[in-house]
Parts: C-alpha cells; sequence; structure tokens
C-alpha cells in the first residue's frame, strides 16, 4: 500500500511546505542591510568565529537610525543590529524633499558633505551614505564622501551629519520664535 504524501504530516504543524515559508509581520520601518563582516579570533581551542552586520532602519519620513550587531551567527547579528537601530532613531528635518542647508562633518577618518539639492535632482550619494539618507525619507540631496571608504565610518558620518542639521535646524526655529 502506497501512502500518501500528505498522511504522514502532523496534523497539530500545520503545512509546512518549503523552509522559507515563516512571513514577518509588515513593518513600519524600511531595514536595510549595509555591510556583513565575518570576523574571527585565535583562541586555545581554535578559531571562534562571529558576525558584525551594520543596519539601518527608517520610516521614510524624517525618522532613521543605524545599529551595528554582532553574534556567532548572521541572523543574530541582523536582529540585533536592527533591534539598536529601532532603539536610536533620531528626527531628521525634511525641507522639500532635501535637507535645510549644507553640512560638512568629520567622524574619525570619515569626512561626509551633505548639501541641499533641487526637486527632481534625485539621491546623488555613495553606497553608504545612500543608505541612510533614503531610510530617511530624503529624496532630493547631494553628497560627497573623503577621507575612508569603510562603510560602517561612513555610515555613522553620514548619521552624525544628519544629527547635527537637526540640531541646529532646531535651534533656528527657537531663535525664530525668540524673535516674533
Amino acid at each position: 500500500m502506497k501512502e500518501d504524501y500528505n498522511s504522514n504530516m502532523n496534523p497539530n504543524r500545520g503545512n509546512q511546505q518549503g523552509r522559507g515559508s515563516f512571513q514577518r509581520e509588515p513593518s513600519e520601518f524600511e531595514e536595510q542591510i549595509v555591510q556583513i563582516n565575518r570576523v574571527s579570533k585565535k583562541t586555545k581551542g581554535g578559531n571562534k568565529i562571529g558576525f558584525a552586520a551594520l543596519a539601518v532602519v527608517g520610516d521614510k519620513k524624517g525618522k532613521v537610525g543605524v545599529g551595528l550587531g554582532k553574534a556567532p551567527d548572521v541572523s543574530s547579528a541582523i536582529r540585533k543590529g536592527i533591534a539598536y537601530a529601532k532603539k536610536h532613531l533620531i528626527d531628521v528635518p525634511l525641507v522639500n524633499g532635501t535637507i535645510p542647508f549644507r553640512i560638512d562633518v568629520k567622524v574619525g577618518a570619515a569626512k561626509v558633505m551633505l548639501k541641499p539639492a533641487p526637486p527632481g535632482s534625485g539621491v546623488i550619494a555613495g553606497g553608504a551614505v545612500r543608505s541612510v539618507v533614503s531610510a530617511a525619507g530624503i529624496k532630493n540631496i547631494s553628497s560627497k564622501v573623503l577621507g575612508t571608504n569603510n562603510k560602517a565610518n561612513n555610515v555613522h558620518a553620514t548619521l552624525e551629519a544628519l544629527k547635527r542639521v537637526s540640531e541646529q535646524a532646531r535651534r533656528h526655529e527657537e531663535r525664530k520664535a525668540s524673535v516674533k
């Protein structure tokens, strides 16, 4: 007697066709993995291998965060990086889909210049800067990265530049309100 394949299925576990059938609930944030780095440590018992994942999270409406997660496996590192980024979001002031003014920032060896662009020009930025800027919801911007090609440093420098833009824009609004 030849049994049907589906008769062997456990009725309590549902239909398990394919391992990739797990579906996550839709998130309000767009998550992007910028870099996954494999790290190795020499120990007495051999090599200990781990992973570091750099994640950018944003809602495309002016909120963006960056997180670095480290774990023995890639999926845990990504999960940790995304969780950290969601906990440390910053607000970015958007004026007609761009930032209000030009800013130059140096963080470590990374120098980042962000400049507002007219509508229709799009995001003119390299890979690391582009991921942060697009996650924040900036549609028109021009940027330049100098000093280093290290993606992690460039992402952190871009986030610092956006922090300074928001601080200066907030100070400008306070000054305007005190004059009235």
